[in-house]
């Protein structure tokens, strides 16, 4: 099992909490699956607000979504497999492929999927 939590702050007025959890299982010695799951909050900046809702006396300002108050959940899965003597008994040692799953509270929803290969 891999966790880690971390905490943000800053001078802008955020604060951020991200938890994060892997269980690696390992089907037989060469292949292994990776469930994921991260969590992440934060607060806004002081200086956010929605497009056009500044006002002009505003010495520092942003609109920029980056900054506003969300949370997010990211989760999915890892595929790996390693043989000893490489993928079709090529210098490909490694194989991994991932799929993941994102949605924050700003109706940001994204999937992802990355392509990971070690060569001897």
């Amino acid at each position: 099992m891999r966790g880690y939590y971390r905490y943000y702050t800053d001078n802008w007025g955020i604060r951020a909490h991200t938890a994060s959890l892997e269980v690696p299982v390992k089907i037989t010695p060469f292949f292994s699956i990776t469930p994921f799951y991260r969590y992440y909050t934060q607060t806004g900046a002081k200086y956010f607000a929605p497009y056009d809702r500044h006002v002009k006396s505003d010495t520092y300002y942003s609109s920029n979504y980056a900054l506003s108050a969300f949370s997010s959940h990211f989760f999915g899965a890892g595929f790996r497999v390693a043989p000893p003597k490489g993928i079709f008994a090529t210098h490909l040692s490694t194989l991994e492929v991932r799929y993941g799953h994102y949605t924050q509270t700003t109706d940001l929803v994204s999937d992802i999927v990355s392509l990971s290969l070690k060569f001897k």
